[in-house]
């Protein structure tokens, strides 16, 4: 499956579209991720914890829609976009959505 954020894939002609496909992951926030990364905020530093569960949910969430493009016959996904949204009690959650067009391409 190729995934694209733009509306094509160069050197690929779309031959048929398939329809919007989109995939979704939500996640809570672990306390003591949550503790850690406060710390690391005020005394300077990256989050490496919290960057690879981003990284975790943006792959969970784009396998999800590859999955259902897929059901419909697609060969790839254009115009991807992926979304962060906090949910849940004082945000104490995560999703990422992410949504596209599942197309056939040569």
């Amino acid at each position: 499956m190729i995934l694209s954020t733009t509306p094509n894939i160069e050197g690929h002609t779309i031959r048929e579209y398939k329809g919007i496909v989109t995939g979704e992951t939500i996640f809570g926030a672990n306390i003591f991720k949550d503790m850690f990364a406060g710390i690391r905020d005020i005394v300077g530093g990256r989050s490496k914890s919290n960057e690879k569960t981003l990284i975790k949910g943006k792959e969970a969430a784009l396998k999800e829609m590859s999955e259902r493009a897929a059901e419909l016959g697609a060969n790839a996904i254009v115009g991807i976009d992926i979304d962060y949204e906090t949910v849940g009690n004082s945000g104490s959650m995560l999703m990422i959505a992410t949504s596209g067009t599942a197309v056939v391409i040569d």
